[in-house]
């Protein structure tokens, strides 16, 4: 079967080409401004490329922090546009203190001010560029699923949220038992003997099966994805494809024996992950808690007057294998702010004090956790610790719920940065799907990108 191939970046791809790009745009304007403006301070030739190395380094880890790589952000003309400034804006300051691996400051102070411009030129027009021609959809990835028709519009609905560029084109009825079709629907059934000529005729690039009732893969489909499959075509499973694209696991679609489909991570058990990353959190405890004695006089001064109860308060959480412990923050609510029993709080919580929401916007409210983190009650990184109450209230509507124990808690995780403060039921399974997908996808790599996005959070003031 001939197939008209169309061109689609993968989100790993759009991340890879975002960050070589941001680097040759950025060095490729400064040789020009070099050859125009006989710009000295940044040469680049054989006897100073390291120049060029450490610039590059600093582009990419400064973009991390102010997200110039989430691909949500780098989508939209507007947030893009700040992450530029920022990411700019320090990356030069970086450059400009570090005068033992970059250049020494120029004399003439001018040139200070063209660098500037010329990183910051260089990103903005790369970046629009981006945005109106690689983000566009003439990039976009067309698949057809093959699902239950009742569960059409939510599987739609989680694939094209996780990646706008991902587009379900039509969909195969696998219930044998439901072959009524609405007219008012948005996607094209496909009748299965047009499959194949479906799939042509539109430049499809992937199928996605998404059936639970196996009566639906008839003989007569299952010929023909075979056939499909050896023309090279991309058949995948869904849950699959969901985790690669939202990066958390879809677990409403997986069966009560999860385990066939969410293996571990290796390094839950690999020692010298776990040593190293032990190591790393005493030293990340032992700066945090210097911070937490440096601010602790305006802390105090700010309790004092916006709280007006004891400055730190302790509160029972689970933590690993269901262990109970205390876990320390600095107070932000009012005092008996729960006289009528433990809730949720909220985004606009009436129980947190105006000196309270600073704290907590600025996560200073967890420096004492690494009280807790040197105790070894909690991780730095890893699913936040709830209350034994919650826990037993959401593990009833959640059978996998308590999974999150396997590991320790941390003081910041996978579902921290992605997802906003959980004010409900619903919300909890949504972070319980980023914590899952850290447990089953635990790396340094993924620790690091945590922290990036925690230091992006913290800076930009996004604490809830």
């Amino acid at each position: 079967m001939n197939k008209r191939k169309e061109i689609h970046f993968e989100v790993s791809e759009r991340k890879i080409l975002l960050r070589i790009f941001d680097i040759v745009s950025v060095l490729l304007s400064l040789y020009l401004v070099g050859i125009v403006f006989q710009f000295n301070y940044f040469n680049i030739s054989k006897n100073n490329f390291y120049w060029t190395i450490v610039l590059g380094v600093y582009l990419n880890f400064i973009g991390s922090v102010f997200e110039m790589y989430n691909l949500q952000v780098a989508s939209n003309q507007f947030q893009v546009i700040k992450s530029i400034i920022l990411t700019s804006s320090i990356t030069v300051l970086l450059y400009l203190l570090t005068p033992i691996y970059t250049p020494r400051l120029p004399s003439n102070r001018l040139q200070i001010l063209i660098f500037y411009i010329a990183i910051f030129i260089a990103l903005f027009v790369w970046r629009m560029l981006y945005v109106q021609f690689f983000a566009s959809n003439r990039f976009s990835k067309k698949v057809i699923l093959i699902c239950d028709k009742e569960q059409l519009k939510e599987l739609v609905n989680g694939l094209e949220s996780a990646d706008p560029h991902y587009r379900v084109l039509g969909f195969v009825n696998s219930d044998s038992a439901n072959t009524h079709t609405s007219d008012n629907l948005k996607i094209k059934s496909i009748d299965i003997n047009n499959l194949e000529g479906f799939v042509k005729n539109n430049s499809i690039s992937e199928i996605v099966i998404a059936s639970q009732k196996t009566d639906g893969i008839t003989v007569n489909l299952y010929n023909q994805l075979i056939h499909l499959l050896e023309n090279g075509y991309i058949i995948r499973e869904y849950t699959q494809v969901y985790e690669n694209l939202a990066q958390r696991i879809p677990m409403q679609y997986v069966s009560r024996d999860f385990y066939r489909y969410f293996p571990f991570s290796r390094s839950n058990q690999n020692h010298f992950y776990l040593i190293v990353v032990r190591l790393f959190e005493i030293l990340f405890s032992v700066i945090g808690l210097l911070i937490a004695v440096l601010v602790l006089p305006l802390i105090f001064i700010g309790n004092l007057f916006g709280n007006r109860g004891n400055l730190l308060y302790t509160q029972e959480r689970v933590g690993k294998n269901g262990v109970v412990f205390n876990i320390v923050k600095f107070r932000t609510m009012v005092k008996n702010a729960e006289k009528e029993g433990a809730v949720f709080a909220t985004t606009n919580d009436s129980r947190i004090t105006p000196f309270g929401k600073i704290l907590r916007k600025s996560r200073m409210d967890e420096l004492p956790q690494f009280i807790n983190i040197l105790k070894g009650d909690m991780a730095v990184i890893g699913p936040r610790p709830e209350r034994p109450i919650f826990v037993n209230e959401i593990a009833e509507v959640m059978p996998f719920y308590e999974t999150r124990h396997v590991i320790k808690p941390g003081l910041t995780g996978w579902a921290q940065v992605n997802f906003p403060y959980g004010e409900t039921i619903d919300d909890s399974l949504i972070k319980l799907q980023y914590d899952l997908y850290y447990i089953k996808h635990r790396s340094i790599f993924l620790d690091v990108s945590i922290v990036f996005k925690t230091l992006g959070t913290v800076l930009l003031y996004k604490g809830q």
